[in-house]
């Protein structure tokens, strides 16, 4: 749906409960488009879940430049929008901006951490998934190299690229990670050509097994991977059906409940900070038809310790963005 038609397309559609009129709930995507199969996408699955379950309708906005950002927050919430839901750490100045001059309006933002009071902020423990599939890509390379691919070098995907370079030195320690960066502007989420060059320079230096952490960009990165006769991980989603058999596992971020859950609170939705981690199934690694004959049994009971060892906290892995460096590489 164009952002015209979202933003002029006539007033929400008003909800009756009890006689009082409930405004429509709106989600805006971070750029890279909300079907990249990836983190938007998850996002896009949670409001749709909600449209399912409730019948009702909600606006939706996708981000075609940084300059957007302000103006769509305004506007949402000027049109009585409530709540707002935004995807993606880059929204995190512009909501401490707006948010205060609309303080009836619920804002959610995921990635980000904006402390207002009329704001939830969710935020993930990826390095606790991205260890868990690093642990597995380690056992299922032959080579003893695997990758890593990020999107924006950001501390973020830093995150995920420390916690997977742990669980790969968890599991083998003599491996070697490659790890690259697509680039340093949101460019970098939605650049599939550059990702397949990065995993094709990857597997040249011995990789078997690639780890794409990049939004729009892994297609690029699962795609390469296939066609190459390597095994790649998925991230956000489960991308194990984008190349049945080829993708050794996604690493689930369920950023689809943290959507469906603020919809379903509505103006009830609870403020403050949400931390979702393993113990809250927040992340984890995807297992299903499509890559079951990749993950054997020995896989599974190490990931099954592992994740019990890290909810008890016997396990501790390192989170980047309190402590801008990673301790194994």
């Amino acid at each position: 749906m164009t952002l015209m038609k979202q933003f002029l397309g006539a007033a929400a559609t008003l909800a009756l409960c009890s006689g009082a009129a409930l405004a429509d709930p709106a989600l805006v995507y971070d750029l890279g488009g909300k079907f990249d199969k990836s983190f938007n996408e998850a996002a896009y699955n949670g409001a749709q879940r909600w449209v399912q379950e409730t019948g009702g309708s909600y606006k939706e906005l996708e981000m075609q430049s940084e300059a957007q950002r302000e103006q769509a927050l305004r506007r949402l919430a000027e049109s009585g929008s409530n709540p707002i839901v935004m995807t993606g750490f880059a929204f995190g100045d512009v909501l401490n901006t707006v948010a205060p001059d609309y303080p009836d309006t619920k804002f959610a933002i995921i990635d980000m951490v904006v402390d207002q009071p009329n704001v939830k902020s969710v935020v993930f423990t990826e390095e606790q998934g991205s260890y868990l599939v690093g642990m597995m890509a380690a056992m299922a390379s032959k080579s003893g190299t695997v990758g890593f691919i990020g999107g924006m070098d950001i501390p973020l995907i830093r995150k995920f690229a420390c916690g997977y370079v742990q669980g790969v030195k968890a599991a083998n320690p003599d491996a070697k990670v490659i790890q690259n960066m697509t680039g340093t502007t949101p460019a970098a989420w939605n650049d599939p050509v550059k990702g397949a060059e990065l995993t094709k320079a990857q597997i040249s230096q011995g990789a078997d097994v690639v780890y794409a952490a990049a939004g729009g960009t892994g297609i690029g990165v699962l795609q390469a991977a296939a066609d190459e006769g390597i095994l790649s991980i998925g991230v956000d989603s489960n991308q194990n059906h984008l190349h049945p058999g080829k993708v050794l596992t996604s690493m689930v971020k369920r950023v689809d409940n943290s959507v469906y859950e603020a919809f379903m609170a509505g103006t009830e939705m609870t403020l403050g900070l949400e931390v979702m981690d393993l113990a809250k199934e927040g992340v984890g690694y995807a297992l299903d038809d499509n890559n079951a004959a990749l993950v054997t049994d020995d896989m599974k009971a190490a990931l099954d310790e592992a994740t019990a060892r890290i909810v008890s906290g016997e396990i501790k892995v390192h989170d980047y963005m309190t402590d801008n460096t990673c301790p194994v590489e």
